[in-house]
């Protein structure tokens, strides 16, 4: 199975792919599951319209912002590490994903680029289909909350009023700020196992939100030791492999999950904001599946989802 292009700027400076009007854009990118979905759901639409991944890198975001619409493209996604860096580049910014801080999902029209994000209400459904719990009713520990994905989660978490909001960043700087804005039920720690150790036990809920696990060498954020088997475990890696954060929980037998889930419903939130219409949430899936499953096949590995 050969993979779809992935293309770059200079592809975008001279763009000659008149059904390509919706994409992601990322870096890196080349891994993203998104066209899957997307393609599927505008295939069964029967629209014209198809979907691609863009590789941006962050000193070319600005330029890319500003062809995306002269190349006729309607929308674009954000991923890792444009989500917060796009902030300045926007015209206009609605107003749920101003609380958020941060955009994943621009709209250009009427001359104007709008940012949404998705994110935050995408974990709150893709946590109740996978555990069957309200993310207002836990205590949720967010790894990487200073990240544009991490903090819109976690200021979800506070709209939705999570019973208690433990931010948790390698640099404190980045989350001290967060935690006073959520309020008293928020506390900002560095990500070191001692700080993990005094906080997780008063935890029912971890979401990770860094980009530890993308890496075939990378370890999990949390040691398994530290790991109880009632807590529910979600990381928003989507690999389609288990990832070392599962794998730890799955070692401290701990209810766990990838982020399809959450790719899944962002995904669907996103295309909805640019057709203006319902989508097909079951078609997006099985687009999404159907990748991840021959991505799992073909590195010889077992898909655990």
């Amino acid at each position: 199975m050969s993979e779809p292009k992935c293309y770059c700027l200079n592809d975008l400076r001279d763009w000659h792919e008149p059904s390509l009007r919706y994409a992601v854009l990322g870096d890196p990118v080349a891994h993203s599951a998104s066209p899957a979905m997307h393609n599927a759901a505008l295939e069964a639409l029967k629209l014209p319209e198809r979907y691609c991944r863009l590789w941006i890198h962050p000193d070319e975001l600005a330029e890319a912002v500003r062809l995306l619409p002269e190349a006729g493209f309607r929308g674009v996604n954000l991923t890792i590490p444009h989500k917060t860096d796009v902030l300045p580049l926007l015209d206009r910014i609605d107003p749920g994903a101003k609380k958020l801080g941060a955009v994943n999902t621009l709209v250009f029209q009427d001359n104007t680029v709008t940012g949404h994000n998705t994110d935050g209400p995408g974990i709150v459904r893709a946590i109740r289909e996978e555990f069957g719990v309200e993310v207002k009713n836990q205590r949720v520990l967010i790894l990487g909350a200073g990240g544009g994905a991490g903090r819109a989660i976690a200021t979800q978490c506070a709209l939705e009023g999570s019973l208690k909001i433990v931010l948790v960043n390698r640099s404190l700087e980045k989350i001290e700020s967060l935690a006073r804005q959520l309020g008293p039920g928020a506390v900002a720690v560095p990500l070191l196992p001692e700080a993990l150790a005094e906080h997780l036990p008063s935890i029912d809920l971890v979401i990770n939100a860094t980009s530890v696990g993308m890496k075939s060498e990378d370890h999990s954020p949390i040691p398994a030791h530290l790991i109880e088997s009632r807590l529910l475990v979600y990381d928003t890696i989507y690999a389609g492999l288990v990832t070392p954060l599962q794998m730890a929980a799955n070692e401290s037998g701990a209810r766990n999950s990838n982020g399809l889930s959450l790719l899944l419903h962002q995904g669907a939130l996103s295309l909805e904001i640019w057709l203006g219409h319902p989508v097909p949430l079951e078609v997006m899936r099985r687009g999404l599946l159907d990748f991840v499953g021959a991505k799992s096949s073909l590195s010889g590995k077992k898909n655990t989802r």
